[in-house]
């Protein structure tokens, strides 16, 4: 079968849509074209390309369609399943020295080969956890034959360590997840993250975070000449009126007015 009329096929466990990434991700492009971004940088992703996502991060990511089409092949290596694959081949890891979020993979044949070959006859045959449990297993070593030192990354099972707080919050104010989520990784308990945070920035996370994004937002659309509904979502908040109101209420004018 053609790589081109292989249609979207997801392996693994069921994980949250939200911006935090729990597991490991491999993410193959059939049809269409994916932009991640992780804070700062930007990862471009096209068709026949791949990558990784990597876990216990903030990331998002926006399809670009093809003649109306986006499909990819998209497998969750989450830990349960790696601790047994580990324990099963008596693997062990080293510290992995790449820091990015979005991981681009070089095209391998092998790799194209199995997503030709293995997945279309996984699809054709109903399917179970212990069958869903198989491919992946088998894919993971085509994966680690071709790329050996992701050995390094799938393998280390440590949570995230306490970090630079500050440094943290300014790059990844615009994704919009709970507190929860950023005193985990952040390396604190919420009382410790809302405790430290607020010595640091003098006020509590949800009124900095609404207020830091709203700068952003002022600068965007004054000097950068955007219009509110091209940057709200990117900004972290989750719908148009809810960033009008707050913009309105922090500045005292519509952003509308400020676009002129």
């Amino acid at each position: 079968m053609k790589i081109t009329e292989i249609t979207s096929c997801y392996l693994g466990p069921q994980i949250s849509p939200e911006q935090f990434v729990p597991e490991h991700i491999f993410i193959f492009l059939l049809k269409g074209r994916m932009n991640g971004y992780d804070g700062t940088k930007h990862t471009k992703i096209g068709p026949g390309e791949c990558c990784i996502v990597r876990k216990n991060r903030l990331a998002r990511y926006n399809k670009q369609k093809d003649q109306n089409d986006f499909e990819k092949v998209v497998v969750i290596l989450d830990e349960e399943f790696l601790k047994k694959y580990q324990k099963k081949y008596a693997l062990s890891s080293s510290e992995y020295f790449v820091s990015d979020i979005f991981i681009p993979l070089e095209s391998s044949p092998s790799v194209i080969n199995f997503i030709q070959e293995q997945l279309p006859a996984y699809e054709s045959q109903e399917t179970t956890l212990q069958r869903t449990d198989e491919i992946r297993e088998k894919f993971l070593q085509v994966l680690l034959d071709v790329y050996p030192e992701l050995v390094n990354l799938f393998f280390d099972f440590g949570k995230p360590g306490r970090i630079d707080l500050e440094a943290y919050m300014q790059k990844h104010y615009k994704f919009n997840v709970s507190l929860e989520r950023l005193a985990y990784l952040t390396g604190r308990s919420l009382s410790a993250f809302k405790r430290d945070f607020k010595a640091i920035f003098r006020q509590t996370p949800n009124r900095w975070l609404v207020q830091r994004r709203l700068q952003e937002a002022h600068f965007l659309i004054e000097k950068e000449k955007k219009i509110s509904n091209e940057i709200y979502l990117d900004l972290g908040f989750e719908d148009l009126s809810h960033f009008s109101f707050a913009f309105k209420r922090h500045f005292g004018y519509n952003a509308t007015e400020l676009a002129g």
